[in-house]
């Protein structure tokens, strides 16, 4: 838990961080929504500030005034409990309210946060306000893998800013990491802020196996590519068969191929694709594919969580050959943050690490994110195990 002092320094700093993304877009950036899995911006801006006046403001704040009654029903995410709200295709139609209205809405609730923090010396308040901050700085990474989504399928590619810095070679041999067979405790085990999903610490057996120090790079994957993975049914699970071949799926996400040579999209605008540096952008059925090719499988995340001490990671989300599960005496939270996580544990796969645009303070080893196994406009790599 973070010392109250500090924690509204960290408030302070975390809604700063979320407006300093949005500067670089022009207005009409604001309101694009070109697929179901990108929201608006400014639609993330609204919802991460409804999350502090629906679970802290309202309920806690004496004489608190709403700021607009209708916000609840506009940004609400996907909280049953809290009421109705706005079906998430329709996040892109949302002209009104308007950008400048948004911001206003979120400086009216940063400030009666701060001054409602010196009021409360409440530790449940306390544990709210820091779930609501990593949850805006979870919004955060969403807020650029959106504009990057949204900005790379603008035909003119147009470029977003010099930060953060997308591609970087990992400078160091490669090699196969071994780990021995063994009883391992998996889970979170110690004061650092964590999300219900991570508890429940238990011990697992694993079989000896190897794992790289390095992720998965273009060039290897462009290997693939020239060598007909794309084309090979053998490959690849029925389901992503069906994903490539319904999808005309032929390279990762943001590649174009140009006079002949490979670029892809980045937030520079478009650029030729470094071979040397770690493949990103890819869904867990391509990255079962590649494995698959290579003689090699993803690790479990159980066996990432494991060997972890033993290489970098942070710079791709990494997805694992885990289905995403509760852990023993898993227990979900009462009331709209017992929807946080629980109810959507089926049919999604386990990704570890974090990723370059996965904000400060916001990763640890015992993380685990999740998404559905053919999305990739996250920053998703892999590292092969065998």
């Amino acid at each position: 838990m973070v010392l109250s002092d500090t924690l509204l320094d960290f408030f302070l700093e975390t809604r700063n961080r979320t407006e300093s993304i949005c500067k670089p877009l022009e207005i009409e950036d604001y309101v694009v929504q070109p697929i179901v899995d990108v929201s608006p911006p400014k639609w993330h801006l609204g919802h991460t500030t409804w999350f502090f006046e629906e679970f802290i403001l309202k309920p806690h704040a004496e004489n608190y005034k709403i700021f607009d009654p209708d916000f609840s029903f506009v940004f609400n995410s996907y909280y049953e409990t809290v009421g109705k709200r706005v079906i998430r295709t329709d996040r892109g139609n949302l002209s009104r309210p308007s950008v400048q209205r948004i911001y206003e809405y979120r400086h009216y609730v940063t400030d009666a946060v701060k001054t409602f923090f010196d009021k409360w010396g409440n530790q449940e308040i306390n544990d709210l306000l820091e779930i609501g901050i990593h949850h805006e700085k979870q919004h955060q990474e969403l807020l650029l893998t959106d504009i990057k989504y949204i900005l790379g399928n603008n035909p003119l590619f147009p470029k977003y800013a010099d930060f953060p810095v997308e591609h970087m070679i990992e400078n160091r041999p490669g090699e196969w990491m071994a780990v021995e067979e063994g009883v391992y405790e998996i889970g979170h085990n110690s004061e650092v802020f964590c999300y219900d999903n991570e508890l429940g610490r238990h011990k697992v057996y694993l079989q000896p196996y190897c794992i790289s120090n390095k992720l998965v790079t273009n060039g290897e994957f462009m290997e693939f590519m020239e060598a007909g993975g794309y084309q090979r049914f053998d490959l690849w699970h029925s389901d992503g068969w069906d994903w490539v071949n319904q999808n005309n799926i032929c390279a990762p996400l943001y590649w174009h191929k140009i006079d002949g040579q490979w670029h892809y999209y980045t937030f520079k605008g478009l650029q030729k694709i470094d071979l040397q540096t770690p493949l990103t952008h890819i869904s867990y059925y391509e990255a079962f594919a590649y494995a698959q090719w290579k003689g090699c499988r993803l690790p479990t995340e159980f066996e990432w969580e494991t060997a972890q001490p033993q290489f970098p990671w942070g710079k791709r989300w990494e997805w694992t050959e885990s289905a995403y599960l509760p852990y023993p005496n898993y227990k979900k939270a009462d009331g709209a943050l017992g929807e946080y996580n629980g109810k959507f544990m089926v049919n999604q796969k386990v990704l570890r690490g974090g990723s370059i645009a996965t904000p400060t303070k916001h990763t640890r080893p015992t993380y685990r994110n999740f998404f559905q196994p053919s999305l990739r406009w996250q920053f998703t790599g892999l590292r092969l195990a065998k």
